[in-house]
């Protein structure tokens, strides 16, 4: 795995990150709860709430203060991420794809490239997405077979990338695509005039869950890219998959956040219902069978939230945590998904209903379980990590 080219952002403030929280707390429940079902149903993107984010800077959180964004340590970047999902998961993925193109271009970009690239990222001028999954290629990403032909100055890429989140909306995209040296990230630029061929948005994918946001399938066919947009320049050439797999660290710690925000609703809706909702003539909460969903809930959920602390704070120690990472994604993400069932439960039938929030996270949460690796792929990090670490002792 490479190493990061930089060191991770200083610790935050404690102070100035409580205000932070506080701050998107207080946003959350007053301005994005109760207009979440105004557009998850009918699966409309929540400009208004989008524009909020870019006015808090979240857009920036972790690119450095030198580079226009707000320098968040990764310990207070997985808060944000917790409570924005708390109020609406898809809120999180709406900069998780973005800040990893950032994180691409800061561990591994030239000078030129930072300069270039993240000032528009950090200000959300410009918008980031992540694309190097195919139809064919998901968890085996190194298989890869979008292709980018050098050709003088330029390179030809043609491929079919699938489920790129933010994929429409972006105007630069991190591309994984197979050069003569190997894998190789781009910096592309989707935007009207830059280089011939074609760069489509060649269909919306329609999903059960995670609504409000888009996820597509792109089409490249001939579409010419500057060499000064191969990541790194040429010492970037075939060192792609090694860079991606270091940002995806960072959208795992993400992921496991969102899992530890949906997990925290599940629980608080179900104890608010649960002390509400009479049965036998006393409230549903004094029935043993569902105290015991109620402890195993609140367990997974403060089991997830020190997961995640403990890989954060390894990586803003400068750290190595593809292990803790791994773990956290893991168990946090399967959490999710184990509350959102109890707590639809504990709802009965109400719960199937769209009256209450609760169907919405058992919808969410399987994208937790998918997405920036599966977690039958998180079982293999961790178990050769282990091996690796611990194997010889």
């Amino acid at each position: 795995m490479a190493e990061p080219a930089v060191p991770p952002n200083p610790p935050t403030d404690p102070e100035i990150a409580d205000q932070l929280i506080d701050t998107l707390r207080d946003w959350v429940k007053r301005d994005v709860i109760p207009h979440v079902a105004d557009y998850e149903h009918d699966d409309l993107y929540p400009t208004p709430m989008v524009d909020q984010m870019a006015n808090f800077g979240l857009f920036g959180s972790t690119i450095p203060t030198q580079y226009g964004g707000l320098g968040l340590d990764l310990r207070t970047y997985a808060r944000v991420v917790e409570e924005l999902s708390y109020g609406w998961m898809s809120l999180s993925g709406v900069i998780n794809s973005h800040l990893i193109a950032a994180t691409l271009i800061l561990r591994h970009g030239s000078e030129e490239q930072k300069q270039r690239w993240l000032p528009d990222l950090a200000s959300a001028t410009r918008r980031g997405c992540f694309s190097l999954s195919e139809p064919d290629s998901g968890s085996d990403a190194a298989a890869l077979r979008c292709k980018a032909d050098p050709d003088g100055d330029i390179y030809r890429i043609s491929g079919t990338k699938m489920w790129v989140t933010n994929g429409e909306r972006a105007a630069i995209v991190a591309l994984l695509a197979r050069t003569p040296e190997g894998i190789t990230c781009f910096i592309v630029e989707k935007e009207p005039g830059q280089g011939s061929g074609s760069l489509t948005v060649s269909r919306r994918i329609h999903k059960l869950g995670y609504r409000g946001l888009e996820t597509v399938e792109m089409a490249y066919d001939d579409h010419e890219v500057p060499a000064n947009c191969v990541l790194g320049g040429e010492a970037g050439l075939g060192q792609g998959f090694a860079y991606a797999l270091g940002a995806l660290e960072v959208g795992r710690v993400n992921v496991a956040s969102r899992g530890v925000g949906v997990a925290r609703a599940a629980f608080d809706d179900a104890l608010a219902y649960a002390q509400q909702r009479e049965t036998f003539g006393k409230p549903i909460a004094k029935h043993q069978a569902i105290q015991f969903k109620l402890a195993d809930m609140a367990t997974r959920l403060e089991a997830s939230r020190l997961l995640v602390k403990q890989a954060a704070e390894k990586y803003d120690a400068g750290e190595r945590i593809d292990l803790e990472a791994g773990m956290a994604k893991l168990f946090a993400t399967e959490a999710a998904q184990d509350n959102a069932l109890d707590a639809m439960r504990i709802h009965g039938g109400y719960g199937y209903t769209t009256e209450f929030a609760v169907e919405r996270y058992y919808r969410d949460t399987p994208l937790l379980i998918i997405g920036e690796g599966t977690s039958e792929i998180q079982r293999m990090v961790i178990g050769r990590r282990l091996v690796e670490e611990y194997g010889g002792k």
